[in-house]
This record gives structure tokens, sequence and C-alpha cells, in this order.
């Protein structure tokens, strides 16, 4: 009888492990998750058949391998086509984005939406949020939790947005405290029949998460992420798998990096930071164009780089002076961090397509660690990764505890 207790609490304490690693790709059958959990398989059988009945992945015994292998074939490992979601949302200068994602950073539905973000974050924060419950009912799936991007540090634990220096909102707005009253108003439960638990973070902080779990920076020890998406540049730091955030949420505010002293001044009191020298902004600026309402800043600049690159010297001009400041920021930021990659989301990702060795050979040359092997840098591979990033906030707790988060035993 005590043996038998003993399996069952080890495989309870392993559930959280394991559903970590089927939810990162890594344990793609049982065999897989055996040997990482390193535990028994009769255990590793037990853990996967019971986040099975969770309803939160899928256990295929059908054979993996070619006809003929030798050995018993192991059980296959895949997130649970019907299972929950996670409401994840973002706002943005341009408006703001709901989504619905599953285990496995798969994105179930999504609902955009534009709008004049207002200097009360409670407007924007109850649309995104209604447009989430919409998807909810419209996909009948149960939810686990909700997320919230923001183009602002996010201050930890308060959830409070600092310096939204390109929304309306007051400094320290309290966006969390603002997305759970929503969600709580919106009728938005989880199975316990209580409000779902609202999280909030730094877009560019959430997008590096979702890149690392699922997507260019699987894999890297020490993932520096730099991107610009409507306004602005962010940039995140994972080490060993989680964000560092430093003491109070606050790290990595790279778009305050300043790679032209005698640029314009910047909304933080300096001149020339990256935040204004490479950002959408920029770009159709240094390119002499009026940017126009009817499409986002970051779609009219994606749009000008693949139409026109090839074609028009101003744009081609206007793509290497964008190069050229990122890549003076990017090899700063090398120096101080010593990163092992580096990806790069928004039109960062399509100005390193466009021209890549220019980009490399920059970083190379102003940095100490890049002319003594070089850092791989590479584009970021998810669409709307932070969307993904904030549903891995409302995922963590059920990663951590499947049992507890779920209200179940």
């Amino acid at each position: 009888m005590t043996q038998t207790r003993t399996r069952l609490e080890r495989g309870r304490s392993a559930l959280g492990p394991a559903l970590a690693l089927v939810h990162t790709g890594r344990a793609p059958t049982r065999a897989v998750l055996t040997a990482e959990l390193g535990v028994t398989r009769a255990t590793a059988g037990a853990v996967a058949a019971e986040l099975e009945a969770l309803g939160l992945i899928q256990v295929d015994s059908r054979p993996l391998g070619a006809a003929g292998a030798q050995g018993r074939p192991s059980h296959r490992l895949s997130i649970a086509p019907r299972g929950p979601v996670a409401l994840a949302a973002q706002v943005h200068a341009d408006g703001f984005r709901a989504a619905l994602v599953g285990l496995g950073g798969q994105t179930v539905a999504t609902a955009p939406g534009c709008m004049t973000v207002p200097a009360d974050p409670a407007h924007v924060i109850d649309a995104v949020v209604e447009a989430g419950a919409r998807l909810l009912r419209e996909t009948g799936r149960r939810c686990v939790g909700a997320g919230l991007a923001v183009p602002s540090a996010v201050a930890e634990p308060e959830g409070t947005a600092l310096n939204p220096l390109h929304v309306a909102w007051p400094a320290g707005a309290p966006v969390r405290e603002l997305f759970n009253r929503s969600l709580a108003a919106a009728g938005i439960r989880g199975d316990d029949g209580e409000p779902v638990t609202g999280f909030a973070g730094n877009d560019v902080n959430l997008a590096a998460l979702a890149e690392h779990r699922h997507g260019a920076g699987g894999g890297a020890q020490h993932l520096l992420c730099v991107a610009t998406g409507h306004r602005g540049v962010g940039g995140a730091l994972v080490l060993d798998g989680r964000l560092h955030t430093g003491s109070a949420g606050l790290a990595l505010e790279v778009g305050h990096l300043t790679v032209n002293p005698e640029g314009p001044p910047c909304h933080c009191g300096s001149r020339g930071c990256l935040d204004i020298e490479a950002d959408p902004l920029a770009f159709l600026t240094a390119a002499g164009r009026d940017p126009g309402p009817e499409v986002s800043l970051l779609q009219q600049a994606r749009d000008l780089l693949r139409e026109e690159y090839a074609t028009e010297p101003s744009v081609r001009a206007a793509t290497c002076r964008l190069i050229d400041r990122l890549g003076l920021g990017l090899a700063g930021l090398v120096n101080i961090l010593n990163p092992d990659r580096i990806i790069l989301g928004g039109l960062h990702r399509e100005l390193l397509e466009a021209d890549p060795e220019r980009l490399r050979a920059v970083v190379a040359e102003r940095s100490l660690w890049g002319r003594s092997g070089g850092v791989p840098i590479l584009p970021c591979t998810l669409d709307h990764n932070s969307l993904v990033g904030a549903a891995e906030l409302a995922w963590q707790p059920v990663l951590d505890d499947p049992l507890a988060a779920l209200g179940v035993g």
C-alpha cells in the first residue's frame, strides 16, 4: 500500500513538468516523456493518462515507427484538439486583438479590433474582453485564464503600466486590476465557477516568452528579443526559460538606448533612441513617405519595404539607415548581455530579411563577442507572438500544478 501511494504521489508531482514537456513539444512520445521525467514507464503512463483524463492532452497508441521496426512503438502525445483555452488580449497603438490560445501555443480563434485607444484604459480593455467573450461563446471552449499584452513596461506584482508612451494612458494605469474587473463583468468563469484570473505583461516580453517556448527561441539559454510593433522599440531577455524582468518588471527597456546622439528628441527626454530611430514611423519618414490613416504604421512600413525595396532608391536608403541604427543598438546589447541568440520581430524581422548580411556585419563590427564568433540573429517565427505570450501567462498556473489550477482533487 505504501509503495502504491508513493508512486501515486510521484505521479501527481510530475503532472506539471509532464504537461510543460508536451506543451513545448519536447515530449512527442511517452518514451521521451519517461526519459525526460526520469521516472518508470508505469509512472509516465499514469501521468499521461491523468493529463488525458483532464482533457489537456491526447494519447495515441497507434504505431509511430515504420512497419517492421524493432521494439514496441511508443504512444504518441499531443495536445487535446478540443481542450481548454486561455483568453489572450493585446492592446497596441492602433487598436487591439483578442484570441483564444490552447496548449502548445495553438491559436484557436482570433478577433482584431481597430479603434483610437482612449486615455482611459478601461474602455479598450472592456472592448477587447468583450471580443474575447464572444469568441468563447462561439467556440464553446473552456477557459483557464486570461493574459493581456500592453505597449508599456508593467510593474510587478501590481500589474501597473508605468510608461505607456505610445498610448494616451496615464502613467501607473492599473491595467491588471482593470482587466480582472472586466473579465468578471463579462462573466468569463473557469470550471470552478469563479471568474478566471487575468495577468498582464509588456508586449515584447510576452513575444519573447512565446518564441522561446514555441518558436525561433527554442533551446536558447540566453535569448535576446528585440522588436518594433506599431510604435517604438522593445526588448526582452529570457534566461534559462524564464523572463528576466528585473527587480520590478522594468528590465530591458532597449528602446531608450541612444544610437544617434544628434538625432531627434525621444519621449524619454534623451535624443536619437532606438525607439524613434528604428520603428515603423522612422522608416516611413526616412523613405520620404507621409503615413496615412487607412492602415497601421506597421502595415504601411511592411508594404513599402516588400513592394518597393528592389526598385526605389529612397526605400533602400531608408532600409540601410534603420539596419545601421538597429545594428548599433544590438551590438551594445551583445556587449552587455552576451546572449546566445537574438531574435527580431515586427518590422525588424523584415529588415533582417531584406539585408541579413548588412545587419550581421554591423553587429559583428561593433561588438566584442560578435567579432570573436558571432551571435545567431534570426527572425521571429510566430504570428501574433505577443498574444501567444499573453496566453502563456494564463497557462502558467496550469503548467505549475494542473490539478490545483483546474480545481480537481
